[in-house]
């Protein structure tokens, strides 16, 4: 799991010869990003323009990306530095990324407040029954649902998030707002964390099981990594509490599947939220999709007014630094590497 920044390489002053950028930015935004490179040459290329980018590719040490980077940006000769303008680099985080020292840098966090409350949306809707009370409304039917004035709330109740970056520091608010205690789980020590009431870190030596089997609520909010991939699964789901919800707004492998739905099947948990999947789209026939105790949304999220402005802010505060020699934020390091599973 991530700290909100990660070192890239060492300290060292770097120079911007040429860059290639396939953003799909208005205009003055791309100028925005041509000067703050000056006086470096600047091309721009449309994300399906191949022929274009393959030429780019020839002489660039810095390219600005919309997706994920492929062979053709490992095999590239002088590249240097790659900033792919989103989230999650799961497809980028190659060994031979690192073979070839290429520093690779994302646009994480620029959606963080919306993905927080994303997952506040699952918690919410899953501890209030929303699917019955929306059943019952369209059935004109008053107080149908038994037992229901023996619910709790989100208040008094533990939240446990693993992934304490950006994303998690919005859950961790926003569980401080609904007056929940605060359990975070990171893979890098984080000293004070502001709205944690007890922080695990597993390059400390901390356990997550603390967080597995005291929160109410779990929100995954953490990279998939070989270290990630079926972090959850039969014996953490045997250690969760019989009422406590899982909701993953991180990547779909962080969960094993197959042993999420037996879980659910067989009330060992009482329910999940769910915006991401091992595959996507879901298919059909996943047992996911008719499980009374799911929440499912198909890893869309509503944005932020300032999300591509937050992206440019990182790009240009990143330039600023690749140039002085510091350290990146959002950079990749080899604890990042998913090897993709059979």
């Amino acid at each position: 799991m991530n700290a909100p920044m990660a070192a890239a390489e060492p300290a060292r002053a770097r120079e911007i010869c040429s860059v290639l950028a396939t953003v799909p930015y208005e205009p003055a935004e791309l100028d925005e990003l041509r000067r703050a490179v000056a006086p470096a040459r600047f091309i721009h290329c449309a994300p399906g323009d191949v022929e274009g980018i393959n030429a780019a590719l020839q002489e660039v040490d810095v390219a600005i990306i919309a997706g994920d980077l492929d062979d053709r940006f490992i095999a590239a000769p002088k590249l240097k530095w790659v900033h792919c303008d989103h989230s999650g680099l799961t497809k980028s985080a190659r060994p031979e990324v690192f073979e070839k020292g290429l520093v690779v840098t994302g646009s994480a966090g620029r959606s963080a407040a919306a993905l927080a409350q994303h997952a506040f949306y699952f918690a919410l809707a899953l501890t209030y029954d929303a699917k019955q009370l929306i059943a019952k409304q369209a059935e004109h039917a008053w107080r149908a649902i038994p037992n229901y004035e023996n619910k709790l709330g989100l208040a008094g109740k533990t939240l446990g998030i693993v992934g304490y970056g950006q994303t998690g520091i919005e859950m961790a608010a926003l569980g401080k707002a609904f007056q929940m205690r605060v359990i975070a789980y990171n893979r890098s020590v984080i000293e004070d964390p502001k709205n944690v009431d007890l922080m695990l870190c597993s390059e400390r030596g901390d356990a997550i099981d603390p967080l597995i089997e005291q929160s109410d609520v779990i929100m995954l909010a953490t990279q998939l990594t070989d270290v990630t991939y079926h972090m959850f699964s039969g014996p953490q789901f045997s250690r969760m509490k019989n009422s406590a919800l899982i909701i993953n707004m991180a990547r779909g492998p962080v969960i094993d599947e197959a042993a999420l739905v037996a879980a659910l099947e067989s009330g060992e948990i009482a329910g999940a939220g769910l915006d991401v999947f091992s595959k996507e789209p879901l298919p059909n026939d996943s047992p996911l999709w008719d499980q009374p105790n799911v929440l499912l949304t198909p890893h869309m999220t509503p944005g932020l007014p300032d999300k591509r402005r937050r992206s440019i802010n990182m790009i240009l505060e990143n330039i600023s630094r690749y140039r002085e020699g510091r350290s990146l934020l959002n950079a990749l390091s080899q604890k990042d590497v998913f090897t993709p599973k059979a």
